[in-house]
């Protein structure tokens, strides 16, 4: 059985306007099993921030990385940590 975890990513590129935000809820609720959010920044990033299995939330983090997210990601950090809780489903703030 996986361990739960917590990931918060921040996502630089052109990642606002572009229905960055739903499709990543989107794919959160399409894995399953995660709670969480994403979030637009002041200074043009989107902070994510997923909590679940161990590999739904690695799965959330490969889609960032990749080539199928809405506008253009320049680069992601994330950083885990062990789960907070407080989530009720995938929101978009």
């Amino acid at each position: 059985m996986s361990e739960d975890v917590r990931l918060v990513a921040w996502v630089r590129g052109q990642v606002q306007g572009v229905g960055f935000r739903w499709f990543t809820r989107a794919r959160a609720l399409e894995l399953g099993g995660m709670s969480g959010f994403a979030l637009n920044l002041a200074d043009g990033r989107v902070q994510v921030v997923a909590e679940g299995p161990r590999e739904r939330c690695e799965g959330l983090l490969d889609w960032l990385h990749g080539d199928d997210t809405p506008g253009r990601v320049d680069g992601v950090t994330e950083i885990w940590d062990t789960p907070r809780g407080g989530y009720e489903g995938f929101a978009i703030r």
